[in-house]
């Protein structure tokens, strides 16, 4: 089976995963969660023209007074009457403007002598200065978030404002963790001899937290066919993505693809032209899309940034699961690159690009250190001091 180009691979392993069935929760429960359809208003923001300061209702074409003072308007209340010629109204930020009035004059610049009003410093610079107009923000049966659009803080708050308590979303993707290797033990064991703690499991349970998932994670299952085969089925029962850490090679204990086979599931593709992280595998396994990651936890971690985490987004609805692809210049520079595209960890240093020293596909190390993947192609010519590259945020 040939190498697949990392974009091939994307669009593939895109296609394995199913859409979550859709679903309203309550604006609480919808952080970090996708839109599953259009949100649009169902008021007007705001409702009425609103006053952005404290001060005084006036015409502006009056200015500088002297006004009479005829009574106030407070957020949620309003005056009642009309502001005839030479009236105003005190005024509170947030509170209605009342018919008659077109201007504030903030109280900053306003001087008062029991209800006789006057203009003092410069008072208001324009015709509807601090007024903010009926709809300034969005009128009703306007579109406020876009299906496929994540729901931030921002978003929630402008859906609530938009008169919603409740929004469609996916259902949160259930996603089964098995790692395997006979050489590891969980995280805060003791590590005898060779033994290893198992850094991928707690690693990917991180970078799959700010996503809409329930992560299950079914421990380490050591390097045996039958075993590894009943986690699999097991799995599929449960998950709605079965993601493996290791095993995924070709040597005599790399066992995850065999076990897949024996358990039933159908390999769409095996091994990528992409460095680090070659051995990754993806197909399915009855309803559950599978995919395997490489056991080095750096070629895990960059393999998971570019196809796990984007599959979990789709199926959960995002409209743009890729991860963002930015561009920057060069602090030092790059030798050239042979037959697979590299992913090389760096991070900003005054505004430039600096790759890291070690690339090691096992140094958690530097990569703890990282805030991007430099992205370099195949075949790529070296890239000197200043160049502009390609490269993804991570951490």
């Amino acid at each position: 089976m040939s190498l697949l180009s990392v974009a091939e691979a994307q669009a593939r392993i895109l296609a394995l995963g199913r859409p979550m069935p859709t679903a309203m929760v309550p604006l609480a429960q919808a952080a970090g969660r996708y839109a599953a359809a259009d949100v649009v208003a169902t008021r007007t923001q705001p409702a009425a023209d609103l006053s952005a300061m404290d001060g005084y209702a006036i015409r502006f074409a009056e200015r500088p007074g002297p006004w009479t003072v005829v009574g106030e308007s407070a957020a949620g209340g309003g005056l009642a009457n009309s502001l005839a010629p030479g009236e105003a109204a005190r005024i509170f930020t947030g509170a209605p403007v009342p018919a008659g009035a077109d201007t504030i004059l903030i109280q900053e610049e306003a001087s008062r002598d029991g209800d006789t009003l006057r203009e003092s410093g410069e008072g208001p610079p324009r015709l509807g200065a601090h007024v903010r107009p009926a709809g300034n923000d969005f009128t009703a049966g306007q579109a406020l978030i876009a299906a496929g659009a994540q729901l931030t803080p921002a978003r929630i708050a402008l859906a609530a404002v938009g008169g919603h308590g409740a929004l469609p979303v996916r259902a949160r993707v259930r996603v089964a963790l098995i790692s395997t290797g006979d050489e590891l033990v969980p995280a805060g064991a003791p590590t005898p001899g060779v033994m290893l703690p198992s850094s991928n499991a707690p690693m990917l349970a991180a970078l799959l937290a700010p996503l809409p998932v329930d992560l299950i994670d079914m421990g380490i299952v050591p390097d045996e066919l039958a075993t590894l085969t009943d986690a699999f089925r097991r799995a599929a029962d449960i998950a709605d993505v079965i993601v493996t850490t290791g095993g995924a090679s070709v040597g005599d204990r790399d066992l995850v693809r065999p076990a897949l086979a024996a358990a039933g599931a159908e390999l769409d593709f095996w091994r990528i032209a992409m460095k680090p992280g070659k051995p990754l595998l993806a197909g399915t396994l009855g309803r559950a899309a599978v995919v395997g990651l490489p056991g080095n936890p750096v070629s895990a971690f960059v393999t998971a940034t570019l196809f796990l985490a984007p599959l979990v987004r789709a199926m959960a609805g995002a409209a743009d699961p890729l991860p963002p692809m930015m561009r920057g210049k060069l602090a030092a520079p790059l030798p050239p690159t042979g037959r697979r595209a590299e992913y090389v960890r760096g991070m900003l240093a005054d505004g430039q690009i600096m790759p890291l020293s070690t690339q090691d596909s096992a140094a958690l190390r530097a990569l703890s250190e990282a805030t991007l993947l430099i992205v370099r192609a195949a075949y790529a010519a070296r890239a000197d001091a200043g160049e502009t590259v390609a490269f993804v945020p991570i951490g």
